[in-house]
């Protein structure tokens, strides 16, 4: 089988095209793409099918464990597969790890070391009690993340462009020193203890709630990371779509309730908004892969993130 590489211009990327047993995978390909270019490793590389000129069509994307011979028309021995470079790529754990090591670091610097003092604080400064276990229950949060990363989640892509890192990285740091900063100052006025008792407690109850959502959705992935969209149930999953979003913004709720700071609740809006975003996109997958035709399972009526509202 002979399989002709182009760019989306449609200039040939391997001259006079690649040689490949009939059995071969998409698979063998990229390894056969990466060994002729060096440059181009597998996880850089995205292969989908030419589309017709003038064509709305999104373009059938390879699937590596597929064979080569399934994309071909029948009777052909030869393929014309189109390449993109999707950029330098990192895995998704260590995205996950150093977006989440940096709140995990940022915040007890605020509450451990004087840099208030280095900011023209120079009168004593008093630890609340609702500081203590703010520091206890974002370190707690930070570091389930990271568990979860390289202990629960199972990805379906295995890379992410390593742009991505910084991005996050600014994102996720930024706010854990602006929220730190107002929660760990010296002029910070505490909540009475019964609402910060009722925030904490409620936040906790989330943060365990949460683990359990991602416990139930790597159930519905192979270890590989495969399996596809598959409708999820169990918990709060019963009732929304994400129930790990859900969870996710409630237990920021909790720390909020507790706290009582405007950065604690431009980070609450921030990341509802995000991950409502992410929340609606895949209710809409899942109802649109699931409509109970040609023997698909119906998607059963359900709320989207954030009952009532959503």
């Amino acid at each position: 089988m002979k399989v002709t590489v182009v760019s989306r211009s449609g200039r040939e990327i391997i001259k006079g095209g690649i040689q490949l047993n009939d059995s071969a995978t998409v698979s063998d390909l990229q390894e056969a793409i990466h060994a002729r270019t060096k440059k181009y490793y597998p996880s850089r590389q995205r292969l989908t099918l030419p589309l017709n000129p003038g064509s709305k069509d999104k373009p059938t994307v390879l699937n590596s464990k597929t064979s080569l011979c399934d994309y071909c028309d029948a009777k052909k021995d030869n393929l014309t597969v189109v390449f993109k470079d999707l950029g330098p790529q990192v895995s998704y754990q260590i995205l996950f790890f150093w977006e989440y090591v940096g709140p995990l670091v940022i915040y007890p610097l605020f509450y451990y070391l004087p840099v208030y003092k280095f900011l023209g604080y120079k009168e004593e400064r008093v630890i609340r009690p609702v500081q203590t276990y703010a520091m206890y229950y974002w370190c707690f949060h930070y570091f389930k993340r990271i568990m979860e990363t390289f202990f629960i989640h199972r990805f379906s892509h295995a890379t992410s462009p390593i742009s991505n890192v910084f991005r996050n990285c600014a994102y996720y740091w930024s706010f854990g020193a602006f929220i730190a900063y107002y929660v760990n100052h010296p002029l910070y006025t505490p909540v009475s203890d019964l609402q910060m008792k009722i925030g904490f407690g409620f936040g906790i109850i989330c943060q365990v709630s949460n683990l359990y959502c991602h416990l139930l959705l790597r159930n519905l992935r192979s270890p590989s990371g495969n399996g596809g969209y598959q409708i999820p149930y169990g918990f709060l999953f019963n009732i929304v779509t994400c129930a790990n979003y859900t969870t996710e913004i409630y237990q920021w709720l909790g720390f909020n309730i507790a706290t009582q700071t405007v950065a604690g609740y431009v980070f609450l809006v921030v990341a509802a908004s995000i991950m409502s975003n992410w929340a609606l996109a895949k209710h809409r997958r899942l109802r649109r892969l699931f409509d109970g035709k040609e023997g698909r399972p119906k998607y059963p009526r359900r709320w989207v993130i954030l009952p009532p509202f959503l």
